[in-house]
């Protein structure tokens, strides 16, 4: 019986993680269009939502540490359940950086001439990419899909070097692109930060999975 209801409680704190990762995910579509349009707007509205994931983050967390203590799990289900405490903090901290970003979107939304900077789109877009299957491997309990997740970080860090590198040229041509400059560079900084964020869910997915823990987590 009590393994009756372990079990039960684990698989609504499943559905709980997935509401999670299904808010984040419509967090970063707004980033993008709002990124893509500079929609100061959108912006505010995607700081505003982000207490929602905070709020669910909490309640995961309360019901891992219950679980933990009421039902005293066997060894596998004790590593999914704690691996789902450092998961859904990397996904909230990835919200963080949604809402981080739209402050720069704000910020942009009040310059002129600004132009974004070449193969941002791709970089959000490998970036959302990674996110979306962290999701999905967590889901589908995907090995291949965690593993997929943490080969793309690399393409994530050059296009963050390659932009930096495009930026500053930018900022020691004309300094009046200057403000607008330092807004983006701080935007390729937190999409590399989520991309971080996101591999690291892969990387205690592979955990929960094979019971080895990956180097650094």
């Amino acid at each position: 019986m009590t393994r009756h209801l372990f079990m039960q409680e684990l698989r609504e704190l499943n559905q709980h993680v997935i509401r999670m990762g299904s808010l984040l995910e419509q967090s970063i579509n707004d980033v993008i269009v709002a990124l893509d349009k500079i929609d100061a707007s959108l912006a505010k509205e995607i700081i505003k939502n982000d207490d929602a994931i905070d709020d669910l983050e909490h309640q995961i967390e309360r019901e891992c540490i219950t679980m933990i203590a009421k039902q005293q799990p066997l060894a596998s289900d004790l590593r999914k359940v704690t691996s789902i405490m450092k998961i859904v903090t990397d996904v909230e901290r990835i919200a963080d950086h949604c809402a981080d970003i739209s402050e720069y979107i704000i910020l942009l939304s009040g310059q002129n001439n600004v132009i974004a900077p070449k193969n941002l789109k791709e970089m959000v877009n490998v970036m959302k990419s990674m996110v979306i299957e962290t999701i999905d491997s967590f889901v589908e309990v995907d090995r291949d899909k965690a593993n997929k997740v943490i080969a793309k970080d690399d393409i994530v860090d050059d296009y963050f070097a390659s932009i930096s590198n495009e930026l500053t040229e930018i900022m020691q041509e004309n300094k009046n692109a200057i403000p607008a400059c330092v807004s983006y560079l701080m935007i390729i900084k937190y999409l590399e930060r989520m991309a971080d964020h996101a591999t690291n869910i892969a990387e205690w997915i592979e955990y929960i999975i094979t019971g080895k823990m990956i180097e650094g987590n």
